[in-house]
């Protein structure tokens, strides 16, 4: 792989007027260096979102605005008319790319490559991507460059309201993908996302789906004792962070 190797940043949006143009912006900035595809999948925004994408649309490798079923629908679409050898990080409005990896050129399409992610201003995810993978998300998708090489359908099940993301990265662990840290890789989360409204028990279906019973009942005892015990709430590691679409 050339180390000009494409990503493609998808932005998925509805009614995001307030905090698109600052998606946008950060992702041009980072055309300055990096070779990127940049498309938005927009779900029929009437709030003046149109006229922002249209202001950029000359320096969009593709976009579209039309009614979906959901974030993950928008997912799924822009997955779909991505690069088929590019590596695919998803923004949503309000979210920002901090930095990329200096060269891709050292990764290979079974490469899943992961950074930290900003969370707000004063918070900082820090990622894993060993066993604790299995119990909650441990990876959030605005530092997230997967290969569509590694997987070319589109990826997200919508029959999961919050955590289809979850879902793919379990997925993408039970199929032996590689994943690699990338110090390089930092993203911004807009804080108030969906996903902020905690659904522990769609949490446990992904568990169960893709792990088994022990795994879920782990992870079901852990998110226990985070209830219980003060002094631990603070860790909250079965959030995951997706900016809002204002649906």
């Amino acid at each position: 792989m050339s180390s000009s190797a494409k990503i493609s940043i998808i932005t998925v949006v509805k009614n995001g007027v307030c905090c698109l143009e600052e998606t946008i912006l950060s992702v041009l900035n980072q055309k300055k260096q990096h070779a990127i595809d940049y498309l938005i999948i927009d779900g029929g925004s009437t709030d003046g979102t149109l006229q922002i994408i249209q202001q950029y649309a000359e320096q969009l490798a593709y976009w579209v605005s039309e009614p979906d079923s959901g974030i993950y629908d928008a997912m799924n679409k822009g997955w779909s008319v991505a690069a088929n050898d590019s590596f695919i990080l998803f923004l949503g409005a309000g979210d920002r790319v901090i930095s990329l990896p200096e060269s891709m050129g050292c990764y290979s399409p079974f490469n899943v490559v992961y950074g930290t992610v900003m969370m707000g201003e004063n918070t900082i995810f820090n990622p894993r991507a060993d066993f604790h993978l299995k119990l909650y998300n441990t990876l959030h998708h605005q530092a997230l460059l997967v290969n569509k090489t590694f997987h070319s359908e589109p990826p997200f099940c919508c029959c999961f309201r919050l955590y289809a993301d979850f879902d793919f990265n379990q997925r993408l662990m039970k199929n032996s993908a590689n994943f690699v840290f990338s110090p390089e890789l930092i993203g911004y989360a807009r804080p108030d996302g969906v996903s902020d409204h905690q659904c522990f028990s769609e949490s446990l279906k992904v568990i169960y789906r893709n792990f088994g019973l022990l795994w879920a009942s782990l992870a079901f005892a852990g998110y226990y004792v985070m209830r219980i015990v003060p002094s631990l709430k603070r860790l909250r590691p079965f959030q995951t962070i997706k900016a809002e679409r204002n649906e």
